[in-house]
């Protein structure tokens, strides 16, 4: 089958042993990234098995509509950027593992980077020693300072067992039953939302993002921050109103942000007001990217490839797709 792998930035999936599960496949890697659908509709006219990486490329209707030979499209974790009711209409297959009981401890690790580079000014002292500068500023200690988690899924909860090891306070916001599995855990949870943000020194947002949790952080929780603080997000940049964070830095609360998310990506040209705050320190989403992160995801990935060569697809979001072709078996469809 024709296989076609888009925005593999560094052609790092050719390294990767999970690579050898494509073998016998024609299978052709891009590694720059394109939106534009008439360039995207050319170079996948004849694919059949299309991966992403993540969210990186969005597939919309009018791209799915130009290609007519493609099958299935496998990839991993949440789907927002694949218009599912098209694909379903054109018999293609969704296939994306939701990795349960798995968290991202490539994620988890970066979130915690950015909240020490944040809070002990890494970045800036770096720059000005580099520059011939002999120190730029005074940064804070974490341990006997609050952590707040916003959002206590398996990378929240990685992250809590990281701050409790630094000697934080550890305090959850989340849905009822996510705070009663902090407790559980032996963290505190807040008794509500707005003494949460009144009171934490790290407030690290771990929410998936779906329509009840886009724009679930305002300019109010913001404005309750003290203005020492750190707002701390790699999860998506949509958790936070349009606008809000910028705003809420230039007023001094909270004191500092740390992301590695953002509404439309990628950031080119340094164009985006947060890369021109000096009290933000900014990652261009790569809370995942690293060689164990991808293993592990493509391995899923290219198994779902597997079973659906071999006419078991499995993980499929979209099952009615199964049910429109009875007695097709959708490894074998031409």
């Amino acid at each position: 089958m024709k296989i076609t792998i888009l925005d593999d930035y560094f052609d790092t999936l050719r390294t990767l042993p999970c690579f050898a599960k494509l073998a016998g496949h024609d299978v052709t890697v891009w590694n720059d990234h394109v939106q534009d659908v008439d360039v995207l509709a050319e170079r996948l006219k004849d694919t059949e098995i299309l991966v992403l990486f993540r969210e990186r490329t969005q597939i919309r209707t009018p791209l799915l509509e130009r290609l007519p030979k493609l099958r299935l499209i496998s990839q991993r974790s949440v789907y927002p950027h694949i218009d599912i009711e098209t694909c379903t209409r054109l018999g293609i297959i969704v296939s994306s593992s939701q990795h349960p009981g798995t968290p991202s401890y490539a994620a988890a690790e970066l979130t915690w980077a950015l909240t020490l580079a944040a809070m002990r000014l890494l970045p800036q002292h770096v720059e000005a020693l580099k520059a011939g500068t002999w120190q730029v500023g005074i940064g804070w200690t974490l341990k006997g300072k609050t952590l707040g988690i916003y959002g206590y899924g398996r990378i929240g909860a990685t992250v809590a067992g990281f701050g409790k090891a630094f000697g934080m306070k550890v305090v959850v916001w989340a849905r009822e039953a996510a705070r009663a599995k902090a407790v559980a855990d032996g963290y505190e949870a807040a008794p509500s939302k707005e003494e949460f943000f009144d009171t934490c020194d790290v407030v690290s947002l771990h929410m998936r993002l779906v329509p009840a949790t886009r724009g679930i952080v305002t300019a109010d929780d913001l404005a309750r921050m003290k203005p020492t603080s750190l707002l701390v997000n790699t999860s998506r940049a949509p958790l936070i109103a349009a606008g809000v964070l910028e705003a809420a830095l230039t007023a001094g609360r909270p004191g500092m942000a740390a992301v590695d998310v953002f509404e439309h990506e990628p950031v080119l040209g340094g164009n985006h007001p947060l890369l021109k705050m000096p009290n933000v320190v900014a990652t261009p989403h790569i809370g995942y990217v690293t060689h164990d992160e991808y293993e592990t995801q493509f391995t899923e990935i290219f198994d779902q490839i597997v079973s659906y060569a071999a006419g078991t697809p499995d993980n499929v979001v979209n099952p009615d797709v199964l049910g429109r072709l009875p007695g097709d078996k959708p490894g074998s469809r031409t």
